[in-house]
Order: structure tokens, then sequence, then C-alpha cells
């Protein structure tokens, strides 16, 4: 799965010199009804009602209006993912752990706790960075035709 990563279809709400801003309105990466799928969609929903919008790079000069596929490659996906999901759950234990040491369960407790709020502030300010490869951001492969977008509905 390293070379392989997630194209989304997209309707572009904004452009500006930086990018473009887009609205998905399906979570997850769209393959939830094939084979192996992680059927994240359903835990997009239960949090995120409605669509949501992302800021990709515009290569192509796509215009406001405009259906668009969008690529992320793999590899940013488990990196968000690992920061979403693993860096918490490593400062709650490595807290508690820490805090086991220092002072038995209370610190334990209290270390935990300071363990994933700091984690869960490492992971927001390390979100807001920009990526170093370019070609790893979010960005529009192409215009999506009226006829595709038939065939697919």
């Amino acid at each position: 799965m390293d070379g392989e990563g997630s194209v989304i279809r997209a309707v572009v709400r904004l452009v500006d010199p930086a990018g473009a801003v887009v609205e998905i309105a399906q979570g997850g990466c769209g393959r939830c009804h094939e084979k192996g799928g992680c059927g994240g969609h359903h835990l997009t929903q239960t949090f995120c009602s409605g669509p949501r919008r992302y800021r990709v790079d515009n290569a192509i000069g796509a215009e406001v209006g405009d259906t668009v596929s969008v690529a992320v490659t793999a590899g940013t996906l488990r990196r968000g993912a690992n920061l979403a999901y693993g860096l918490p759950v490593l400062g709650l234990i490595g807290g508690a752990v820490l805090g086991a040491q220092l002072g038995g369960d209370p610190g334990a407790i209290a270390g935990s706790l300071v363990g994933v709020v700091g984690a869960f502030a490492l992971a927001a300010r390390r979100s807001r960075q920009p990526v170093g490869d370019p070609g790893s951001r979010p960005h529009i492969i192409s215009r999506v035709r009226d006829d595709e977008e038939k065939n697919v509905q």
C-alpha cells in the first residue's frame, strides 16, 4: 500500500493564489463499499454532519464550482492517522507510567491527563505546520466532466 493513495471527488468553493478550498460531501477515503474497506465513513458521519472543506493545491487551475478529483498520497494518510491517534495514546500511556513512578495511583492519573493534553497540543501544532514535500499535500489532479459525474451517481 506504499504507492497507493486516495482519490476523492470534491467541489471547488474558493480559489486564491495559495490554492483552492474544496468541499467534500463524504468522509474517509471513499472505499467503504470495497472489500477490505475500514468503514471509516460511518465514524466521520458520527462526528461531522454535513460537507467538510479542505485547502488543497490547485496546479491545474480549477475554478469555483468545478467538480474535481483530489489526490492524497498514502504516506500522508498514515502520518495523519499516527498524529491524530497514535500520539495521544502514547502521551496517555507515557504520562501514566511516569506519573505512577513519581506518585503512585494519583500520580498515574495526573500524569496520564498531562500526557494526553500535551500530546493533543503537540498534534494540533504539528498539523498546522506546512508539509515539506509539496507532492505529499492534497492536490487537485483533474476536473470531472459532467458525463463522468452522471455515470458515478
